[in-house]
């Protein structure tokens, strides 16, 4: 079986285009599901963040409304609980080196956007893993810590690389609209990634490589499935 590497935002809120600070964090969803769903398969994952700092779950994803029905939102609660002694003591994302993962997966919610989107010690880790091959799986607003990730030239590590993330259209329709301070797709394609996204809130996964995708919560599970596919 293989040992995975999560990377989880330890950010808890997001500055606002009008300099408002809006509490984020990861969304329970597309932890839980890609959490359980890959170590349910009899993977180990384990969970780092920036600084080793215990992540902090979105609020609003653990709405009815937001997950599904209350006996979804109440699923993500019930599970969040289990693996709260893993949430609470992370891996500190400095201290880890790629060698040891056979994958890296990376959750959304807006953190990202606040702090792995600039982060060197992950950018130091994707370089890594995608020079030796490994499995590197970003979803929803995951795929902003990408952009953390330089070669030695300066250049973008997934320039030209096929991939998908929350679009523009979800964030200015569904996510924090017209307030949000950056869109992850622009910046994406301002770097050279080749964006392929779907249907706005279905699942959409892309696979390029050893780079696999997804564009939105709707798109948890199937990225765990194609991670466990392309490990297997």
């Amino acid at each position: 079986m293989a040992n995975i590497l999560m990377v989880v935002s330890a950010a808890d809120s997001l500055t606002m285009k009008d300099g408002s600070e809006h509490p984020t964090g990861y969304w329970a969803e597309e932890l839980v599901v890609a959490h359980q769903t890959l170590t349910q398969a009899g993977n180990t994952v384990h969970i780092a963040t920036p600084g080793g700092r215990k992540p902090t779950v979105d609020q609003v994803s653990l709405a009815a409304e937001s997950a599904g029905g209350e006996d979804r939102a109440q699923g993500f609660r019930d599970y969040l609980e289990k693996i709260d002694g893993e949430l609470a003591h992370p891996l500190v994302l400095a201290d880890v080196d790629a060698a040891a993962y056979d994958a890296v997966v990376m959750p959304g919610g807006h953190g990202p956007m606040a702090d792995l989107y600039q982060d060197t010690d992950l950018g130091r880790l994707l370089v890594s893993a995608n020079r030796d091959g490994k499995i590197i799986a970003p979803f929803c607003h995951g795929p902003a810590g990408l952009l953390s990730a330089t070669d030695d030239d300066g250049g973008f590590t997934f320039k030209g690389r096929r991939l998908t993330v929350f679009t523009n259209e979800e964030e200015l329709g569904g996510g924090t609209g017209e307030n949000t301070p950056w869109l992850v797709e622009d910046a994406l394609k301002a770097k050279g990634a080749v964006i392929e996204n779907g249907a706005a809130w279905s699942s959409n996964v892309v696979r390029d490589g050893n780079l696999i995708t997804g564009q939105n919560p709707q798109s948890s599970e199937d990225v765990a499935k194609e991670v466990l596919a392309a490990l297997s």
